[in-house]
């Protein structure tokens, strides 16, 4: 019999490993000792190909290893920039280390770092601050790191308003990296799949489905388009049209975000009638 785990019965292709679960980051904030158990649950549900690394800050490490097993994939997140790489990478070694995303105010230096101690087998991606992306600096960061094996990380929310980038900025980076065939993932601010203001922090966010329509795009205006949508009908729309060229060019470009949430994405996705538990095959119930 094949697993929906394994064979991804049941996961449209579109979403196949794109939530990578941030749950012990805000602002989920959950205890480790609660988030790994968690973690296991999804990886175990018939929705787990949608379910990427369990992702853990260096500092969180040695919580990590009191309550996790030497089977889980870990995604190692270093805030700190290349001066944790070494030890994060010596502390995870108990784990399967899935990925790194690696913060830093110099992309060369990072490339650098990561050349020279990331085992060649692990990916990696690169986050810098969104204030040192604006206009040409863009462009000679995401030129350094085209030239390189490693993904770009760009933060599309957090815990203040100030966090979260416009339909603008945010095209502006997708449109960058699409024009050079350079992958990226994303972060923060993603937990619901169509655009909309929180009722509650008045905060403007990002829907994933208009990040992955608008990661096609090359034309920024085009993709700052997408980016403003609110229509759930007309985003889920939009996604049943796509070909399987036009998905494969899209999840070749936007890899996976990080949230805290695995539930919530999935829940928006089943009400927009794009992923059910009736999509798994006869053999896989």
């Amino acid at each position: 019999m094949t697993s929906a785990r394994s064979s991804g019965a049941g996961i449209p292709a579109l979403f196949q490993g794109l939530f990578d679960d941030a749950a012990v980051f805000p602002p989920g904030n959950l205890p480790v000792a609660e988030a790994v158990p968690a973690h296991r649950a999804h990886r175990s549900a018939w929705y787990a190909a949608a379910v990427g690394p369990f992702l853990c800050g260096a500092g969180r490490l040695g919580e990590l290893s009191g309550v996790a097993d030497a089977g889980l994939r870990v995604g190692l997140v270093l805030p700190g920039g290349s001066a944790e790489l070494g030890p994060a990478l010596a502390a995870a070694a108990p784990f399967e280390v899935a990925g790194v995303e690696l913060a830093t105010r110099d992309a060369s230096e990072a490339v650098a770092a990561l050349d020279l101690l990331l085992p060649p087998h692990v990916p990696a991606a690169v986050e810098l601050p969104r204030e040192l992306l604006r206009g040409d600096a863009l462009d000679e960061v995401l030129d350094v790191l085209v030239d390189s094996p490693y993904r770009a990380k760009f933060r599309t929310g957090g815990v203040v308003a100030g966090a979260f980038p416009d339909e603008e900025e945010l095209a502006g980076f997708l449109t960058g990296c699409a024009q050079r065939g350079l992958p990226y993932k994303c972060t923060a601010g993603l937990h619901h799949a169509v655009r909309h203001t929180d009722p509650v922090t008045g905060f403007e966010h990002h829907g994933f489905l208009n990040v992955l329509l608008a990661a096609q795009e090359t034309d920024r205006a085009a993709a700052a388009e997408v980016l403003a949508e609110r229509s759930g009908e007309v985003l889920a729309k939009a996604v049943r049209e796509l070909t399987g060229h036009q998905v494969t060019v899209i999840r070749n470009s936007f890899t996976a975000f990080g949230t805290c949430s695995i539930a919530e994405p999935l829940d928006d996705l089943a009400a927009l009638g794009l992923l059910s538990p009736d999509q798994l095959s006869q053999e896989d119930r």
